[in-house]
């Protein structure tokens, strides 16, 4: 996990220096001191906070991915066959308006809806590889029945597409493909409208507040959240259940959103409210067709997240401490793949990095795709590794002293 062609710290200065920059403008754009800046440069700061590498990619006009290594290009050839069903899905996603190329007669959109439950197994075990490769027929094929059909089966035909190309933009986002991100999340918003699915098009802003992290628009992406909200309240205050599952998702991200910009009064509230959309969600489950997996567990590891990205381990750990374990082990793998990460991180801030290993390697074991190729799991085990080189070298000098050797 720790070979990497090069340093991020080394990626921040070329890119500094291919636009001319000096440290101290990086800095002020960071709000941060120039021998910070300088650190980075040189390893000595190991960057293991998303929004801190969001506003570091906007200060210098890149993409995140150009910091981080992603899409990472792994040593085995068999590793990297998951670019060529990316570029089988673009292929598609750019064809969106045009008849598609299809033999025979596309099942009926209630077959179509079934094969993402498929997609919805491999998504909460982390597997964004099998993913990929499924989704180039499963949206020629909801393509084609929305060419062919009318009225509800093709709203439906759309519904299926858009609900596709989420699970794209998903995996995307997992293994570092900014092209497909994109198209994923435009041709989502698109197909989203023509479903006749009222709470779909929120859902499609959903995805895209995630993008808008990518440029560190902190405030843009709770603005958007919030009209995504306007547009399914009455639905959420009439109770439907995927109007409230949608609700729930939607302050979620925007407690993200909040909590990178700093805003930790908003975080609250954003937590607080997904906590009373939790509270609302059918007894009975229904069809999660749009994929959000909201629950009571998923707002318990979101307000230890977003403590965790706000820099506050003691209050994340002390959350950590009063969780239903019950309704975490219940959520999806990738879910709490990302909890046990945000686990080690908080352990390791407090200084206990045994505890923070162990947090990472289950998180590892539970998702171990996810983890092992994740820009925050790779510095959380550099910082690791280093503070274990760190302790050996001084326990090897005081030993070197009682033993009179020399220097």
């Amino acid at each position: 996990m720790l070979e990497e062609r090069e340093t991020i710290g080394k990626r921040v200065k070329r890119q500094r220096l291919r636009l001319g920059m000096p440290q101290a403008d990086l800095a002020a754009a960071m709000g941060r001191t120039q021998g910070w800046v300088s650190k980075v440069e040189n390893g000595r700061v190991e960057l293991d906070r998303a929004g801190v590498i969001n506003q570091l990619a906007a200060a210098l006009h890149c993409h995140p991915n150009d910091l981080i290594e992603r899409p990472y290009v792994a040593g085995k050839a068999a590793e990297n066959q998951w670019q060529v069903s990316a570029a089988a899905i673009l292929r598609e996603l750019r064809r969106y308006d045009l008849t598609p190329v299809f033999d025979g007669h596309p099942r009926p959109s209630g077959q179509l809806w079934q094969e993402t439950v498929r997609l919805h197994r491999l998504r909460d075990t982390a597997s964004n590889v099998a993913i990929l490769r499924v989704l180039p027929d499963m949206l020629r094929e909801a393509r084609a029945l929305a060419e062919v059909s009318s009225g509800q089966e093709r709203e439906e035909a759309f519904g299926v597409y858009a609900v596709c190309c989420k699970f794209a933009h998903t995996s995307a986002h997992a293994l570092g493909h900014p092209e497909l991100i994109t198209m994923a999340c435009e041709r989502a918003a698109w197909s989203a409208r023509l479903s006749g699915d009222p709470v779909l098009p929120a859902v499609a802003d959903w995805m895209r507040v995630w993008d808008m992290w990518a440029t560190a628009d902190w405030d843009d992406a709770v603005d958007l959240s919030d009209r995504a909200l306007r547009s399914i309240e009455e639905r959420y205050d009439s109770g439907d259940p995927l109007a409230v599952r949608a609700w729930g998702a939607l302050h979620l991200r925007a407690a993200v959103s909040a909590s990178r910009a700093g805003n930790s009064s908003a975080c609250e509230d954003r937590i607080q409210q997904a906590r009373i959309a939790a509270s609302r969600l059918a007894e009975r489950p229904v069809f999660d067709r749009h994929s959000l997996t909201f629950s009571p567990g998923n707002v318990q590891i979101h307000a230890i997240s977003v403590q965790v990205e706000m820099g506050d381990h003691a209050q994340a750990l002390a959350l950590a401490e009063r969780t239903d374990r019950g309704q975490i082990e219940s959520l999806p793998n990738s879910r709490r793949g990302h909890h046990r990460m945000d686990l080690a991180r908080a352990w390791l801030w407090d200084g206990n990095k045994d505890r923070a290993l162990v947090e990472l390697e289950e998180a590892e074991r539970i998702a171990p795709q996810l983890i092992r190729n994740h820009p925050i799991a790779r510095a959380t085990l550099r910082k690791i590794v280093y503070a274990e080189r760190a302790v050996t070298r001084e326990k090897l000098r005081r030993m070197s002293d009682r033993f009179h050797l020399d220097g």
